[in-house]
């Protein structure tokens, strides 16, 4: 008989197999603008030593392969309050890439290919860099998953294929979302080792993590609200002793000396330590469309990836002492994850493109990924000890598996440019997804794999 722990062993050496595998999916191109400004990051650090980011606008653009009239308009025309062109991304994404990219450098010098910083191995070092990061962050959630209710592998597995964290991995990996599903899982998964003692070296790394996290997406800066929140709460049970005041002194001041590069690539670039005016003023903060972020059903969280629904719904279940528990205080850590949650909700429900139509997915979510797979890891967990009927937990893996394919439909349909790229129309989707989706499939599959290319550019159909 096969021992729990060899168990999952066994279990998160086939999710590893199975990455391997699919790398040959990734694609390796740079075709948007949010993907043009993190690459414009580190190929500016590494050949140019400076922020003036124009060079590389005017490559993607003379290239062809960015070459829109409002990329034009928004970064080779207008200026930050510096006079300098503009760029909406933080830093944190081209850090993660450093390594990959000096990789890419490396393979150009061997092919032969130019050592420019702009050449295919560059662009396909990031794209695979993504990927890699995408993956840990599904590693980590299921770490954290197993933490909290000892099981997690068919639930990171179900999340990553059935959630937009896919399409990000392997469609737009030059996209910030898979690297800010790694930052927060990461930070996430220390907090937890960490809050075991809360030692003056656990915080410094609790803060380096935090750091990292907020200049990826600054929107994740939200997440450092769960530690805070569980060291006060722990801080308070002991009364305050002095040892928790500077335990608590050394984690913020870790955190802001590691986040200090972001503040002065602001100020170089913006002329200011903060964001440009055109990034602040899109905010409305008392959160109007906090609702329909979730379930509006043409941009709707929910209506997007259901299986986002059944994950906080397990995330709830576990608050609320419904699900057996693999660690004492799984009941305070699911709230505070669901603490975590309606920050996000409330940060993008305060964005006023709030719908991000045109892009796939309700994308600023994708960092919640280890909350979603530990909500359906408790979900299944409550589910396998409450239904004892085996053709109820047959329909519940239908579900999941209707949820998951939803998500690849709507991947190919997005790919294939036959849906409306600016709103779900759920009527339609729902029937291309289910009836005629499943014979097309196959072919579509092969055609990715074999003529890539043939994907890019087509017309709504």
């Amino acid at each position: 008989m096969v021992h729990r722990s060899e168990a999952a062993v066994l279990g998160s050496f086939a999710l590893v197999c199975v990455f391997v595998l699919s790398l040959p999916l990734v694609t390796t191109r740079i075709y948007a603008s949010d993907e043009v400004e993190s690459f414009a990051w580190v190929r500016s650090w590494v050949f140019d030593r400076d922020v003036n980011f124009e060079n590389e606008y005017q490559h993607f653009y003379d290239s062809k392969q960015v070459q829109t009239a409002s990329f034009h308009e928004t970064f080779l025309e207008r200026e930050n309050e510096a006079g300098r062109r503009l760029n909406f991304m933080p830093i944190g994404t081209a850090i993660l890439w450093l390594p990959f990219y000096g990789a890419g450098h490396l393979a150009a010098i061997a092919t032969g290919a130019p050592a420019d910083g702009f050449s295919a191995p560059y662009v396909a070092a990031v794209a695979y860099g993504s990927a890699i990061y995408g993956f840990l962050a599904v590693v980590l959630s299921l770490g954290i998953a197993r933490r909290l209710v000892g099981h997690g592998l068919a639930a990171s597995l179900a999340i990553w294929i059935g959630t937009p964290l896919l399409f990000y991995m392997y469609v737009a990996p030059p996209m910030s979302h898979a690297c800010s599903a790694f930052a927060v899982s990461l930070f996430l998964w220390t907090w937890l080792h960490v809050r075991e003692r809360w030692t003056f070296r656990g915080v410094v790394v609790l803060g380096l993590t935090g750091a990292l996290m907020a200049m990826v997406r600054e929107q994740d800066v939200f997440f450092l609200a769960v530690p805070a929140i569980d060291f006060i709460r722990f801080a308070f049970r002991r009364r305050l002793v002095l040892r928790d005041a500077l335990v608590a002194a050394v984690g913020a001041a870790s955190c802001l000396i590691a986040y200090s590069p972001q503040l002065m690539a602001y100020n170089a670039l913006n002329g200011h330590p903060g964001p440009t005016t055109y990034v602040t003023r899109k905010m409305t903060w008392t959160a109007p469309h906090s609702l329909q972020v979730l379930f509006s059903p043409e941009h709707g969280l929910f209506a997007w990836t259901p299986l986002a629904l059944l994950g906080i719904a397990g995330l709830v279940l576990l608050a609320l002492g419904r699900v057996p528990m693999a660690a004492r205080e799984s009941r305070w850590l699911a709230v505070l994850l669901l603490v975590s949650f309606a920050l996000q909700v409330y940060v993008n429900g305060s964005v006023e493109s709030w719908t991000v139509a045109g892009s796939f997915g309700q994308r600023r979510f994708v960092a919640i990924t280890p909350l979603l797979v530990a909500g359906l890891a408790s979900l299944a967990v409550a589910w396998s000890r409450l239904v004892r009927q085996r053709w109820l937990h047959a329909v519940a893996v239908l579900v999941v598996a209707a949820g998951i394919w939803w998500n690849v439909g709507l991947m190919i349909q997005f790919g294939l440019n036959r849906m409306d790229r600016q709103r779900l129309t759920l009527r339609d989707n729902m029937w291309t997804t289910f009836v005629v989706l499943p014979a097309d499939a196959p072919g579509i599959v092969w055609r990715y794999l074999t003529n890539r290319e043939s994907f890019y550019g087509l017309p709504h159909q």
